[in-house]
């Protein structure tokens, strides 16, 4: 007699529980913002602009350069961060929530409102002291300090941990550096302020690729 029918062995589903090394990286969602272009903008600005300022001031200058260089440099430099960071927001809040659209446009109206307080503060300090002189080292300690602090706000926001960790770089130095004078701070915010922005950029590229 035939023996009894025996059912056949159970089909095993296999679930991957990570993703092999060929698989691609997750695009990272709505909301996540680019700071790679803005990071070298901003880099460029603080290199050449504060390194050109640091080699050609002070009692005993390395080099002779025009007047106008280091200011042109630095303006150059951080009109083209602050367009290459509005441009990654802009990008970043196509099809973000509406929550995160408000948080990106007040964080944006909050840059405005920051310089123009500093631009007061600077004003009115150097008024008071009648020590116009004084500008050329309210600013630049002033500017670190004001987008620092930026910074921690939108890193905190956006929980962007290295967003937050220059933000708070960049306000130590600037503060720290201020007693230095010129050219001392310049060389500060050239040095340890430029090199932390390239350093950013290129933790960026790895923070994008990591997992969401």
């Amino acid at each position: 007699m035939p023996g009894p029918a025996t059912a056949p062995p159970p089909v095993t589903e296999v679930h991957a529980t990570s993703q092999s090394p060929s698989t691609p990286h997750p695009a990272r969602g709505p909301g996540e913002v680019d700071n790679r272009a803005a990071y070298l903008g901003f880099g460029f600005a603080y290199v050449l602009g504060h390194g050109a300022a640091a080699v050609s001031e002070g009692s005993a200058p390395l080099l002779d350069l025009p007047e106008a260089l280091p200011p042109v440099l630095l303006g150059g430099g951080l009109v083209a961060g602050v367009v290459l960071a509005t441009v990654a927001a802009t990008r970043a809040q196509r099809g973000a929530a509406a929550a995160q659209v408000l948080s990106g446009r007040l964080l944006g109206a909050a840059w405005i409102a920051a310089f123009t307080v500093l631009f007061l503060a600077v004003t009115g300090l150097t008024t008071l002291a009648d020590e116009p002189e004084l500008q050329s080292v309210l600013w630049p300690a002033g500017s670190g300090l004001v987008v620092g602090l930026l910074y921690l706000a939108e890193g905190a926001v956006r929980r962007d941990l290295l967003h937050y960790g220059l933000g708070l770089w960049l306000a130590l130095i600037s503060t720290a550096a201020l007693p230095l004078a010129t050219p001392g701070l310049y060389w500060v915010l050239a040095v340890a302020g430029g090199g932390a922005y390239v350093l950013a950029a290129a933790l960026e590229h790895r923070r994008l690729r990591a997992p969401a």
